[in-house]
Formats: structure tokens, sequence, C-alpha cells
């Protein structure tokens, strides 16, 4: 039987405490994993390994990592204890030579990962496999790592990006009903226009699309797996934004699905 080919997907995460939260992007996110066909593994490009080099977790069993502070002990008790997958980190490595990709035996599952998957995949049965982004490559290195590893979707691994198009922890309003800043309204709009009309180099060159793009991304690294993912995309094919707002004013909650 032929493997169907997959979705790929970016998620905006948010807060860590999505993870203990019912809400409407969590609910969302619990819609989204009860609808897709259920992959065989996963490779997640998380915002929160952000390193010199190119990664792949490597080992049988990867350790939850609570890469934070400040937040209740209840989510530094929290384990997602999917298994890894060895054999899916050599095939990262196959398919992105001649790129020096290290097999990784330190690093594990942060919570850009798990607190989207704690919801996708709540029983944590899947195996799953983390690629770090390296930061001192251009942002088309990371367009182009989404394009060549592709064809990993017609080979049962569902790929999920996870950060957030716009990402401002300085300008946060901790009231809950705030309305969004202006500027985090507005450069997300510019990227689903770009997305829909499948502009990637507008997307690629970012501070380009808004005069105050740098208030939506002061730092790249949670916009960046938003370009591994449209990577992936196939000529023609269909896009779709399951997961839509703006929480706390300045952090984009933008959920992008591919082929799905």
């Amino acid at each position: 039987m032929e493997t169907p080919r997959l979705p790929a997907l970016f998620i905006g995460h948010g807060s860590p405490m999505n993870t203990l939260e019912h809400n409407l992007y969590t609910r969302a996110w619990r819609s989204i994993g009860q609808a897709l066909v259920r992959p065989k593994s996963i490779l997640a490009i998380s915002a929160h390994w952000y390193v010199p080099g190119l990664a792949v977790t490597a080992m049988e069993t990867p350790q939850t990592i609570h890469d934070f502070g400040g937040f209740p002990q209840s989510l530094f008790e929290y384990q997602y204890p999917a298994p890894g997958s060895p054999a899916l980190a050599l095939r990262v490595q196959e398919l992105l030579k001649p790129l020096d990709v290290a097999m990784d035996h330190s690093w594990g599952l942060d919570h850009g990962t798990w607190s989207v998957l704690a919801h996708l995949f709540p029983q944590a049965d899947i195996p799953v496999v983390q690629l770090s982004i390296d930061r001192t490559q251009p942002n088309s290195f990371q367009y182009e790592l989404g394009q060549r590893l592709s064809p990993l979707r017609d080979e049962g691994v569902l790929i999920v990006g996870s950060g957030n198009v716009v990402h401002n922890l300085a300008a946060i309003k901790w009231d809950a009903s705030a309305l969004p800043h202006d500027w985090a309204r507005r450069f997300e709009q510019q990227v689903k226009d770009r997305l829909l009309r499948h502009d990637h180099a507008a997307l690629i060159d970012y501070l380009q699309l808004d005069r105050e793009a740098r208030l939506a991304v002061p730092t790249p690294e949670h916009y960046l797996p938003l370009l591994a993912i449209i990577g992936t995309q196939y000529k023609e094919e269909a896009l779709s934004f399951p997961v839509e707002g703006i929480s706390m004013g300045s952090l984009s909650m933008l959920a992008l699905s591919v082929g799905f």
C-alpha cells in the first residue's frame, strides 16, 4: 500500500503554558492531530534549538527539556516521553548531504516541540526527531533545507515547524483581552498574503514586508521554522490557516498547513 503524502505544519506555539491549558489554540491543535493521517515519525524544527551548526537528535529516548524559567512547577514536571528515531536522524543526514549534520545525543525535545505535540499527539507514542536551526546561515538556507527535506513527506514523516510569525516578548500585553499591536496585525497579514500568493522570495526577505518588521521579528529564530515548512511545499499545493489570532498583543498564533 502506497504511503500517502503527509502535510507539513507550522504552528505558532506561544507561551509554554499552552502545554497545560485548554484554550482556543490548544483545542485547534487537538483537532488538527485528530484529522491527520497518523505519521510513522515526526521531524520537528523548533525556534528553541537555535545554535551555530546543524544537528539532529539521534538518541533512542530523547529527554524532555524545560528550557525556560519563571513558570509554575507543574510545567517543569511535565514530560513528553516520545521515543526518538536514529533511523530518521540518519535519513535527514542523508538528505542534507554534503552539509555537515551532527548526530546529537545531548539535546532532546524542547518546549517548542513538546508544547505543541502535547496536543497534536497526546499519547507521545510517535517517534520524534528534532533538527536544529543554524544561526550562522542566511534566511534562504532554512528555506532550502525545507526543499531538501520534502521527500520525507512521502515517507510517512510529518514535518512540524514551531515558532511564531510575530514574536516580541518586550511588547507583550498581560491583559488577556488586549488588542494586538497594529504592527503585529499588519505584519501577520503581510505574511498571510505572501503565503497565499506563493511569494516565497518575499517571505525569505521578511524585513522588507513592513516598515515595522523589526518590531514583529526582533530576532529571527521564531520566524525561521516557517521558511523550512514553506520550503517543503510542492508547486500548486494547497495551504490553509487552521489557527489564527494574536495572543497578548505581540505573539502570533498563526498556524499554516501545507497540503492539508
